[in-house]
């Protein structure tokens, strides 16, 4: 009687056939490719032509991002995702800098369409076989359990093998801590030392960054669109500032709007703080889950850093906001001051120029008495792209397609008041877009905004 019982829940669950199996789902039945292929072969030939301008050739390994999606959407890794425009899983970029040639060692399926026990859910997805991928990203396919024999070649050669280090400056190699979080090409170059000790390694974050810091029109029309979700999400969330609510409420208006505006994702944890909170970075506040939920009060300040996903690009920009929809004189006078010094920088913005002509300007235009709570850094900002530290060159000079933030922050913890304000730059042929332009940003704007 059980096994009737088992076999008549089988033939309902698998539709009448014990062999049921749903057709094979192959990769762009799913998705698409978000750039052309001309535009992603430019990328790699790019990064050849920068990498050979060195002097030096061997092999380019960019590693993909491993395992399963749990739960949240699989995020390739930047640099994989920016040379392939794919997402697949477990796979490695091998470019030969002398034959400019470009291969992807992918596993024959992807794993994460497979379950013996669920062949109508988990259909299957061939990867190696998948002509589409090969014809669409103009890259070869080859197994990923080659990638060793042809590793084994090179170290015969005593070939240099090239890895982005996330940084200028020697390899960093995974710590023998028992506490620590190496990346993931950390454990690509532990497994290559140890399983090919002839190879030489070198670090090619340099060159890696002067090819992404340059946004092609493709990426600058994304970054746009990513812009205007963040900005029309904060004006939406600023409608609803009051006394009584609390951090948290703000940030579920902030990034339910993103989602309703198209947004993919979050470009990192929401960072609204208010009164006390808005005194302190963000490493300090996100130590403790509930400390970054305070009610909010009349006469105190809120600020937004915030930002979306769109396409895989990002979006950072910053606003403060009054409580009580009014700035006190005070707060007026300091945000009014902040908003000038970004102002000049901003005007300042031209190709040619490098980060450390916009830091002296910086350290000639901050009031005498503001130096003290204003924090000075490079050029108060960072570069945006696939992540909001998109790799860059601190000594590069200025060119048209670079996109980056400019945030000029201030924190007095003498008079208890902190403003910021920031803003999303692309440098154009004649000097910049502020792609940031529709929010507004001074005191009088803000309050308009909010009573609107």
């Amino acid at each position: 009687m059980k096994l009737k019982l088992l076999i008549l829940v089988t033939i309902l669950y698998y539709g009448f056939d014990l062999k049921a199996q749903t057709p094979e789902q192959h990769y762009f039945e799913w998705t698409a490719m978000p750039f052309s292929k001309e535009e992603l072969v430019e990328r790699r030939s790019k990064l050849i032509d920068t990498i050979k301008d060195t002097g030096q050739t061997g092999l380019v390994i960019i590693p993909a991002r491993d395992g399963f999606s749990y739960g949240e959407t699989f995020r390739q890794l930047d640099n994989f995702y920016y040379f392939t425009g794919l997402e697949l899983p477990n796979s490695l970029l091998v470019i030969d800098i002398e034959e400019k040639s470009a291969i992807i060692f992918t596993p024959e399926e992807d794993l994460r369409f497979k379950s013996t026990s669920r062949p109508n859910d988990f259909p299957g997805r061939p990867l190696l076989n998948d002509l589409d991928i090969a014809a669409l990203s103009g890259l070869a396919l080859k197994n990923v359990t080659d990638f060793s024999m042809l590793i084994d070649e090179r170290a015969i050669q005593k070939s240099i093998v090239f890895l982005d280090n996330g940084r200028p400056g020697d390899l960093r190699f995974a710590s023998d801590n028992y506490i620590t979080s190496p990346t993931p090409v950390q454990i690509l170059l532990k497994a290559l030392q140890t399983k090919h000790k002839e190879l030489q390694f070198a670090n090619m974050y340099e060159s890696i960054a002067k090819v992404r810091m340059i946004k092609s029109p493709a990426e600058i029309e994304i970054m746009s669109k990513s812009t205007a979700i963040n900005i029309a999400s904060i004006a939406t969330a600023a409608k609803t500032i009051k006394a009584g609510i609390d951090e948290r409420y703000l940030e579920g208006v902030l990034e339910g709007s993103y989602k309703m505006n198209g947004a993919n994702r979050l470009a990192f944890g929401s960072i609204i703080k208010s009164g006390p909170n808005s005194l302190w970075p963000w490493r300090i506040l996100a130590t403790h889950y509930n400390r970054r939920n305070r009610i909010l009060q009349n006469g105190e300040l809120v600020i937004f850093d915030v930002g979306c996903e769109y396409q895989n690009y990002v979006s950072d920009v910053g606003r403060t906001f009054p409580v009580s929809g009014k700035f006190s004189e005070k707060q007026e006078e300091i945000l009014t001051m902040e908003v000038g010094v970004a102002d000049q920088i901003i005007e300042f913005i031209k190709p040619g120029i490098t980060f450390a002509d916009i830091k002296k300007l910086t350290d000639q235009i901050i009031p005498k008495d503001a130096k003290k709570y204003m924090q000075v850094g490079l050029f108060f900002g960072h570069h945006l792209g696939l992540s909001t530290g998109d790799p860059n060159l601190s000594d590069a000079r200025l060119q048209p397609g670079m996109i980056f933030t400019v945030e000029p922050w201030y924190y007095n913890h003498d008079d208890q008041i902190s403003v910021f304000t920031e803003d999303v730059i692309l440098v154009t042929e004649n000097g910049c877009e502020v792609l940031s332009k529709n929010l507004p940003r001074t005191p009088e704007e803000l309050e308009e905004l909010m009573r609107n």
